[in-house]
């Protein structure tokens, strides 16, 4: 059996993505090793769903874990640095868009992908894996208007040694001044959350893209909920989000709109 075939932990293929062809139910047959080695792989992307994400994978090392940790179901919290350095020149005055990478502005699977936009080496125990990365209809444009509007940070659950390469070939504009991975979320009730209280940024001038709610779950009323992306090219929802976030970046209260935008979202579903 190939072990990549469905590795990828944010969301469960067969359950997400229906018109994928590598979908369904893993096989009762499958070995222990064959398993072990699949959660291996899938560790490297985020693990943001309470049903995909078992404790933190063990091929994080110390220097991996976040700063706050969940014990016993109490927070501790240490003191640190925030995650984000001082603001340059040019975003001085600007809001802090965090944009998410995984199933927002790309797919990414180590099954072979035809028509793949990326193709990234990633060594996992001396062995290089290939994984396809599809960009999402639109992330060109997304991306080079939103570095013209805000401070933009790129905060992902994955592993930096998949995501920073990816990071590399999709912002071509060096629109993300900042890259966070998952040894700055905070592993909380089985999730890698993105905690906007530790950037070091006022958080009634800051606003989180992503597609899943457990990553914002510290902070859902800074959110802005996107639906996940796996393949369907004739999607526009990173099109369609363009003029929320031009009225964002003018906005002196982003809460109002962030909430009406959830609100509105909330009666098409």
């Amino acid at each position: 059996m190939d072990v990549t075939a469905s590795v990828i932990t944010q969301v469960r293929d067969e359950e997400r993505s229906p018109t994928r062809k590598d979908a369904g139910s893993p096989s009762n047959a499958v070995g222990k090793k064959s398993r072990s080695k699949k959660g291996l792989l899938g560790s490297f992307f985020s693990c943001f769903r309470s049903y995909a994400v078992e404790q933190p994978p063990t091929i994080l090392s110390s220097v991996d874990l976040p700063k706050k940790t969940e014990e016993n179901g109490t927070l501790h919290t240490h003191p640190e640095e925030p995650l984000l350095p001082e603001r340059n020149d040019v975003d001085e005055g600007r809001k802090c868009v965090v944009i998410d990478l995984d199933e927002t502005l790309v797919h990414s699977s180590f099954k072979p992908i035809d028509n793949a936009d990326f193709i990234i080496p990633v060594e996992i125990e001396g062995t290089t894996h290939q994984v396809y990365v599809l960009k999402r209809p639109f992330v060109d444009e997304f991306l080079q208007r939103m570095g013209d509007l805000f401070e933009c940070v790129l905060f992902t659950a994955s592993l930096a040694k998949y995501a920073d390469p990816v990071a590399d070939l999709l912002d071509r504009w060096d629109v993300f001044r900042t890259r966070l991975f998952r040894e700055s979320c905070v592993f909380h009730h089985g999730s890698y959350v993105k905690d906007l209280g530790r950037l070091g940024r006022d958080l009634s001038q800051t606003i989180i893209l992503d597609n899943s709610p457990a990553s914002y779950g510290f902070h859902p009323e800074n959110s802005v909920p996107v639906v996940s992306w796996f393949d369907d090219m004739s999607d526009a929802e990173l099109l369609d989000l363009l003029p929320l976030f031009e009225e964002l970046s003018k906005a002196q209260d982003i809460f109002s709109l962030l909430q009406a935008h959830r609100l509105s979202n909330d009666r098409k579903l």
